[in-house]
């Protein structure tokens, strides 16, 4: 299977929210490891909390994570002041479909952004949302073998 996310960009501070803006697009769900943060690190960089800031001038963003550890789900509510989804189970869309109704959004407002085509792109497509690919937030300092397997999964892309 081939998965063609709507966008395939290197930073996530590449996005062109204009662009989205005249697309029709209101909400902007993040994956959240590696995307908005390093992974399970539960802090946001000043880069990207400046950038959020200046991204929820214009659009709702909200954060839908497959995470699961209590502790690090709390230490990430206590620094962010936006929804949360945790355990969202991505690719399946049931949970973060019934996020995007709770806020009052259909899915062709909204744009699903993330690092990993298997679980966020593919979730954003299975519900019918924009998608943005993007690399990770730590991609220059990441493990050989963890680059290996983000290669591997990036296969499953068509450009």
């Amino acid at each position: 299977m081939f998965i063609k996310p709507d966008y395939n960009l290197k930073r996530i501070y590449d996005i062109n929210l204009e662009e989205l803006k005249s697309d029709g697009i209101c909400a902007i769900l993040f994956d959240l490891d590696s995307t908005l943060m390093a992974s399970k690190s539960g802090v946001y960089s000043d880069e990207m909390k400046s950038w959020l800031e200046k991204v929820r001038k214009d659009f709702f963003i909200a954060v839908v994570s497959n995470n699961k550890n209590s502790e690090y789900i709390s230490k990430v509510k206590a620094i962010s002041d936006f929804p949360l989804l945790f355990c969202a189970a991505k690719p399946d869309t049931k949970k973060v479909s019934e996020f995007i109704k709770q806020h009052n959004f259909t899915p062709d407002k909204c744009v699903l952004v993330g690092d990993r085509p298997l679980t966020d792109i593919l979730c954003g497509k299975k519900l019918g949302c924009k998608t943005i690919l993007v690399d990770s937030v730590t991609a220059e300092s990441e493990k050989k073998i963890v680059r290996f397997v983000r290669f591997l999964e990036r296969l499953s892309i068509r450009r």
